[in-house]
């Protein structure tokens, strides 16, 4: 049996999927007011400040309520990796992936990939590779080692064209 804010939130993701945010953002606003812990709406809210708004302050806010409110919830941890990769906080992205490991609703190949993705934006090529290679191995999803394994491929082509430019310099 749902609640009344349970419900009031499925009806407000359904807004998202129809791209009525005014109404879904209501909707959050009214659940908040009533159940200020519900890390749901937390998380939803905060992916509307990033994604229509970019407001990343904003959306920041909410995500870590999210996270204070249910540790366990995945979805806020995601949306604030991609905040600390959008605004190339990596002090803080590294930090964030650290504490990522020790959540057990979270898929471990998930922020090997996400530490991959920074160490290559990075130019740290080979602990990218290395990242990425250790996603494979927490994954149990043939499309996804398939993904990891072109992450992979492209580092590499990366560090080769690195290297050349490096030599030639």
């Amino acid at each position: 049996m749902t609640t009344s804010f349970e419900q009031l939130y499925l009806e407000a993701e359904a807004d998202i999927r129809n791209n009525n945010y005014h109404e879904a953002f209501q909707k959050y606003e009214s659940i908040l007011y009533d159940e200020p812990d519900f890390a749901p709406a937390h998380n939803s809210i905060g992916w509307i400040y990033k994604t229509q708004f970019d407001n990343y302050e904003k959306a920041e806010m909410h995500f870590k309520a999210a996270m204070r409110a249910n540790p366990l919830y995945p979805h806020p941890y995601f949306h604030m990796a991609s905040i600390y990769v959008d605004l190339e906080r990596f002090d803080e992205l590294q930090r964030h992936l650290d504490k990522c490991l020790n959540v057990i609703t979270i898929e471990k190949s998930w922020v090997h990939y996400r530490f991959g993705l920074m160490n290559e934006i990075k130019g740290n090529y080979a602990a990218a590779i290395k990242n990425y290679q250790q996603a494979i191995l927490f994954c149990m999803n043939n499309d996804k080692v398939k993904d990891y394994q072109a992450d992979i491929d492209r580092t590499k082509t990366k560090m080769e064209i690195a290297k050349e430019m490096e030599g030639a310099g």
